[in-house]
């Protein structure tokens, strides 16, 4: 698997002055903004890293423009070279909140990315923000290319201080975010059910205390979303892989079973994807299963005490001449018969087959799933927040609040039992979307629909059509997948 480079991210207790630091080529200097409003560069720079180490570049900073110091506002200062240095970055920090030090760590990741410099960074000056700010740098500067003329040119970036543990849990989820964008970025033709198998494999053979089990034909017999979905396609057939963590003596640990969405490509089927530009970001439809494989990958470095089975659900929806038919009864895991209206409704029927197998056969304390399930979710909410669904108030409240330190939002809605009439059928137990009576609220509907598949569970549903994927480089974010979920996940699970 062809796997993106990144940036090195490090830090140091030296905090003599500039002259005894080497290989340097900038400087980044975090400014908080003032209640006054717009100053003058020059005022603000006397309590700063400029300050601290000594440092007089003969800046003439009185001919620079007032600054605000927002978050992620930059003023770039070329200089004649002084022991190599030849950049100096006044950032912006806010009022120094951590959503305020990630602006500013995207910022200064984008301005440095592609010159390979090592830059020692003053902008995040405390533990509370350190972890934060470095993702934001490291995110930043993600590029995946499935052929380059030349390797990019990597840069390194030097924390001033001592924070060992802020900057090896920051490149945990670097890491994590990183192999789940690596997935996302891969090309469809490349990334069938049988080579995501192949990949998980290889990765897990690396990882201590990590099996892995994968499903495919006669094995599958009884996960009738999954073969309907995936039985359209060319390539060879869907997958169930199963990633368990499971270390020696932890059987009655906590198990936290995720179960992630992973088409490698939505056509559709028969019915078609609509309209046709919609079709073409189809490659990351599989963000769900590549969070869950991240996140579980990332547990042999966390050292949890709870077992984690990730479940990834990988079909290719196609259109052929064995695609499922609008109409079709098909029968998921667990004997819940449903009537097929949408073929492009496909996610929550391979998500059903992976949350009936969890709760039937594993028997899970906390049941979790991730898809870009819903456009409703991206128009409800945007590309902030991901949608949540829970019974669980103390849960809901959990994940809010995590997420919102560790930069995956989630926003909870509503489980409105008044809709789920919307997903009677005539022939089946359910519709896969709703028919009778409809509502709207389509993210809501669909998370009724797999919440039939759960049983009595700690369940959350995380629809991530809107965060999985961006349009645009902005911020953390490049324009395609953006790895949302494992930071949230691993976050979580720590916390248990």
């Amino acid at each position: 698997m062809k796997k993106a480079a990144r940036p090195i991210i490090t830090s140091s207790a030296d905090s003599r002055t500039l002259s005894s630091w080497k290989g340097l080529d900038a400087i980044a200097i975090g400014i908080k903004e003032t209640d006054s409003g717009p100053v003058a560069l020059e005022s603000l720079v006397s309590n700063s890293l400029v300050a601290k180490l000594d440092i007089d570049f003969a800046l003439e900073l009185s001919e620079w423009p007032s600054f605000t110091a927002k978050a992620g506002e930059i003023i770039e200062l070329p200089i004649s070279e002084i022991d190599g240095i030849k950049r100096v970055y006044f950032v912006g920090v806010g009022s120094q909140s951590l959503e305020d030090l990630r602006k500013a760590g995207a910022q200064i990741g984008r301005k440095t990315k592609g010159t390979g410099f090592t830059v020692l960074d003053g902008i995040a000056t405390s533990k509370e923000h350190v972890t934060a700010h470095a993702m934001a740098i490291s995110l930043s500067q993600y590029e995946w290319k499935l052929t380059s003329k030349q390797e990019p040119k990597l840069g390194k970036f030097i924390f001033l201080d001592t924070f060992t543990s802020q900057i090896n849990r920051a490149n945990l989820l670097i890491e994590a975010i990183y192999s789940a964008r690596d997935l996302i970025h891969t090309p469809s033709n490349i990334k069938t059910p049988a080579w995501l198998a192949t990949q998980v494999k290889s990765t897990a053979s690396k990882k201590k205390n990590i099996t892995v089990k994968v499903r495919a034909g006669r094995e599958l017999a009884k996960f009738g979303g999954l073969r309907a979905v995936g039985g359209s396609s060319p390539s060879p057939g869907p997958r169930m892989i199963e990633i368990s963590y499971a270390p020696a003596g932890s059987s009655k640990w906590p198990l936290v079973v995720l179960v992630g969405k992973g088409i490698t490509f939505d056509t559709g089927g028969i019915s078609l994807k609509r309209p046709y530009d919609n079709m073409i970001g189809m490659k990351s439809d599989m963000a769900g299963a590549a969070a869950v494989m991240a996140t579980v990958m990332a547990m042999p470095e966390l050292k949890p005490k709870v077992r984690v089975t990730a479940l990834m659900m990988c079909a290719e929806n196609a259109l052929s001449g064995t695609s499922q038919r609008p109409s079709d009864v098909i029968t998921q895991f667990g004997g819940t018969t449903v009537e097929v209206l949408d073929t492009d409704a496909e996610g929550r029927l391979v998500l059903a087959d992976g949350l009936a197998y969890a709760d039937l056969e594993l028997s899970p304390d906390y049941l979790v799933d991730v898809a870009t399930l819903t456009g409703s979710a991206t128009l409800g909410l945007g590309r902030q927040y991901a949608a949540m669904y829970t019974r669980d108030d103390s849960l809901a409240a959990t994940l809010k609040e995590i997420g919102s330190e560790i930069g995956d939002r989630v926003w909870r809605m509503p489980l409105v039992d008044d809709y789920a009439v919307s997903l009677e059928s005539d022939l089946a137990d359910l519709n896969n979307t709703a028919a009778k009576q409809h509502f709207g609220g389509g993210s809501i509907t669909a998370a009724l629909f797999l919440e039939e598949f759960v049983g009595k569970r700690n369940w959350v549903h995380l629809d991530i059509a809107g965060t999985g994927r961006s349009d645009v480089d902005a911020g953390e974010f490049v324009k395609g997948g953006t790895g949302f979920g494992p930071r949230l996940l691993i976050e979580w699970i720590a916390s248990l």
